[in-house]
This record gives structure tokens, C-alpha cells and sequence, in this order.
């Protein structure tokens, strides 16, 4: 597992190997979704800071595996046809618009 941390903050992190996980964090799209997030109304990112991709910490693979725990199907074929997963280490304000929407 592979952290993103940014201006050394651990933002997310994914159960891709290293080469996958650079390739997704780098990625367009990502990158595309960082700029828009926003948590605590300031941008994830500012477009402009460098990413660093570390190997994750315990701590975080523990926080990791407790989000997907919802997710009680067959994990490894989950894994097989979604490819890796990425979770936000960071409260992201538009997850929060998206649970509030789901509770009305």
C-alpha cells in the first residue's frame, strides 16, 4: 500500500503496488479531482505543490482496511475486476455533500 502526501500531509492512499500507485496519482483525472476537493472549504491541493508517494504506515493501512470493511463481498474479486482501490485520508467536503444528499 501507497500513501500521497502532500506539503506533509498523508491525503490518500491506495492497495496498488508502486508503479500503479504513481501512475494514479499522477494521473490527469486525479490530479483533476485534487484541485476540485476541497476539505474544511481550502483546496486539497493547489496545483501547484509536489506529491510524494511513500510506502504506507500501519496506522494508515489499518484506516484503509476499516473503510473498506463495509464492503463485505468477495473482496478478492472485487480486487480483480475494479483493479486498486484509493481512500481519502482527509475529510473531503464533497463526500460530505454526497452522505448528506443520501440521508434525505
Amino acid at each position: 500500500m501507497y500513501t500521497l502526501v502532500i506539503d506533509g500531509v498523508a491525503v490518500a492512499m491506495t492497495d496498488a503496488d508502486e508503479a500503479e500507485a504513481r501512475e494514479i496519482f499522477d494521473s490527469e483525472d486525479f490530479k483533476a479531482d485534487l484541485a476540485d476537493f476541497t476539505t474544511d472549504g481550502k483546496p486539497v491541493w493547489n496545483g501547484k505543490t509536489p506529491f510524494e508517494v511513500r510506502p504506507a504506515t500501519e496506522d494508515e493501512e489499518d484506516l484503509f482496511d476499516d473503510s473498506l470493511d463495509g464492503d463485505d463481498e468477495d473482496e478478492e474479486d472485487e480486487e480483480e475486476e475494479d483493479g486498486a482501490s484509493v481512500v481519502f485520508l482527509v475529510m473531503v467536503d464533497q463526500f460530505d455533500d454526497e452522505f448528506d444528499d443520501e440521508d434525505e
